[in-house]
């Protein structure tokens, strides 16, 4: 598979390229926010789960304060406050607040999710203990900095039980909905929730032990250009120019923006390399070894494998 099939089968990443983003997500982002306004008025926000960085890179055009935080390293990006660390933890949460020294955030968006493991239940589930980390550094954020208008978009898989999602989110929002940005693919169950107006209920503390309630619905509305760019549609190379301009554009193949830092294939490849390298010691020594026998009883080190094979090459029968 070469170079370019990704670009044919994948329009928004070749875009993500050409543009400039880290990655494909950043038009994910663009897309909700042409629909919910959700950039409006905003000062300072937190991107939570944000490696590569390219929602990052889109709220940097805001020219807003921005702490990016994530469990695995981040390449740098100008303008954006990076921490290192786990979004479940408290330290984690005070560690990003108090980089807005004593004022409120705005805008909490978290694209993350868990390593799927393909058993949609358990994936829900670990998913949604994500979203909980993010309610709860929004209740943080509430009690010390911000007393409304924080809203917050967050990363879901639209399964058999999101219904009970939305009611736990509606709890803590004035405002939910689900968006599905054109860039996403439809057949994928990602989908985000954009929650509008943070509150806490009166005497209520957010524990794992609070009842749950009843599933309820919400609005579902595509987000993006749907005569545009299509995700799920394999194109031609030269593509073809929607602003009518050039009949067709001449496609040049570019690298990703933003390699990974830390990929988890690294220490697989190099654990491979680890013992081929050694696999090849191995039998390099053994080689060695038998050759010493072998001039030790006067023979010159060829077996009799070897001496069969240059038969083979020498005698016609």
């Amino acid at each position: 598979m070469g170079k370019t099939s990704k670009d044919k089968r994948d329009i928004y990443y070749r875009l993500a390229k050409e543009e400039g983003w880290r990655a494909r997500s950043a038009f994910k982002l663009l897309q909700i926010d042409e629909e919910f306004d959700i950039f409006s008025g905003v000062k300072r926000a937190v991107d939570l789960c944000a490696a590569p960085g390219s929602w990052s890179q889109v709220l940097t055009r805001l020219q807003v304060r921005i702490v990016a935080v994530d469990l695995q390293p981040m390449s740098p990006l100008p303008g954006v406050i990076q921490l290192q660390g786990d979004i479940t933890e408290k330290s984690t949460a005070e560690a990003i607040i108090s980089q807005f020294n004593g004022i409120k955030a705005d805008l909490v968006v978290c694209d993350g999710a868990p390593d799927v493991t393909g058993l949609h239940t358990l994936d829900e589930f670990m998913q949604s203990q994500l979203i909980f980390a993010v309610i709860i550094f929004s209740y943080f954020n509430y009690l010390k900095i911000n007393k409304n208008n924080l809203n917050i978009l967050i990363f879901i898989f639209r399964a058999k039980n999101i219904t009970l999602l939305y009611a736990q989110l509606r709890f803590f929002f004035k405002e939910v909905y689900c968006a599905k940005p054109r860039s996403s693919r439809q057949s994928s169950c990602e989908a985000f929730v954009v929650c509008k107006n943070f509150f806490l209920p009166e005497g209520y503390k957010p524990t794992m032990n609070n009842p749950l309630l009843a599933p309820i619905l919400v609005p579902f509305l595509a987000c993006g250009d749907l005569s545009g760019w299509n995700s799920d549609r394999t194109y031609e190379l030269d593509l073809p120019e929607i602003t009518g301009k050039f009949e067709k554009q001449r496609y040049v193949y570019k690298p990703v923006v933003q390699p990974p830092t830390e990929p988890a294939y690294k220490n697989i490849k190099v654990y491979f390399l680890y013992i081929a390298k050694k696999s090849e010691k191995r039998e390099l020594s053994k080689t060695h070894q038998e050759n010493e026998t072998s001039c030790s009883t006067g023979n010159i080190g060829i077996t009799d494998e070897l001496a069969e094979a240059f038969a083979d090459c020498f005698i016609n029968e």
